[in-house]
């Protein structure tokens, strides 16, 4: 009989689930299923597993030959919440991570600082997008992910130039944003990790090399292999990744975990980028958030770790409360 309910993940990227099946397994949790989302079926007469769920579907997902999951899994979320099953990183929280505008949005909301952006679909509404920037913008998807689509542009001739040329990359749902570009202060920006209420710790991320900021283990080797044979991200004495001087008490934090509470986001890694004036621009809330284990092991906190023990605690009672509830009616 296990100590602990069972656990289900949805995921789509198998090479991002170790770290959180090895910290699961080592909080007591012995009941951990794997539920792929590339393809399947849905019956509404079936109720889904008992136990507690988490997503990790990344809105990056198509690049891995999983077309169809991102549709999948938002009904896939639906079906659970239907049936009143727990789920870390819920349909809400699901739907704000596959939409740059609607991030921009909900920031915006809670008073945080956000660079112009403008959600756009059709090539000709994109030149008229352009035309709205004074200044350098940079485009994305939409539905981004790895920094995919990502492309700063200095003049609206270069832009106009790849879109008549067809080579501007295509969007996975034919959304586009233009955002406008803010020139960072020290060459990196900063992201900041929350799990529940609870702020673990924040990162540099250089941007020397590209916009491609995967802190992952797994997005670091593929890095490395584009780079050359001769390349270890995780090893070597460089990295791209640094801790950054950031606490919980920072006012800036502590939007972010408000936002996260009222919005049912449990976990979060949310990036801003700070300008040559001093002002944060907040602009990507990435909710299949992963981490890089040589920063922490450099700064003593290992983020899934943290993660089982935010479920052991917070939501395993809450996972308890309700069955006696059901039980008592």
């Amino acid at each position: 009989m296990p100590t602990q309910p069972s656990i289900h993940i949805l995921f789509e990227n198998k090479d991002w689930i170790p770290p959180l099946t090895d910290a699961l397994s080592a909080a007591g949790f012995k009941d951990v299923n794997l539920v792929k989302l590339s393809e399947g079926l849905i019956d509404p007469n079936t109720e889904p597993a008992d136990g507690i769920w988490i997503n990790r579907i990344s809105p990056s997902s198509h690049t891995r030959g999983n077309v169809n999951t991102v549709q999948l899994a938002r009904d896939v979320l639906y079906w659970l919440e239907y049936h009143n099953r727990i789920v870390i990183n819920g349909l809400n929280a699901f739907e704000f991570e596959m939409s740059k505008f609607r991030q921009d949005l909900i920031l915006r909301k809670y008073g945080i600082q956000t660079p112009k952006t403008i959600l756009v679909v059709g090539l000709e509404k994109l030149k008229a997008a352009a035309q709205q920037f004074d200044g350098p913008f940079i485009t994305k998807h939409n539905q981004g992910g790895k920094g995919l689509g990502i492309q700063l542009f200095q003049s609206t001739d270069d832009f106009n130039a790849q879109i008549d040329d067809h080579t501007l990359e295509p969007s996975p749902d034919g959304k586009y944003i233009l955002q406008q570009y803010i020139q960072p202060a020290h060459k990196h920006i900063t992201r900041v990790e929350i799990v529940g209420d609870r702020f673990l710790f924040a990162m540099n991320s250089s941007t020397e090399d590209g916009f491609e900021l995967c802190p992952s283990d797994v997005c670091q080797l593929e890095a490395a292999a584009k780079k050359g044979p001769d390349v270890c991200p995780i090893d070597g004495n460089e990295s791209k990744f640094s801790p950054a001087e950031l606490n919980e008490n920072d006012p800036l934090v502590q939007q972010y975990i408000q936002m996260m509470k009222n919005e049912s986001i449990d976990v979060a890694g949310i990036e801003y980028v700070q300008d040559i004036h001093g002002e944060r621009y907040t602009y990507d809330i990435n909710g299949t958030t992963n981490y890089n284990a040589k920063l922490g092991a450099q700064i003593g906190i290992q983020c899934m770790d943290a993660l089982a023990a935010y479920i052991s605690n917070s939501i395993v009672p809450n996972y308890l409360a309700n069955r006696f509830q059901t039980a008592s009616k």
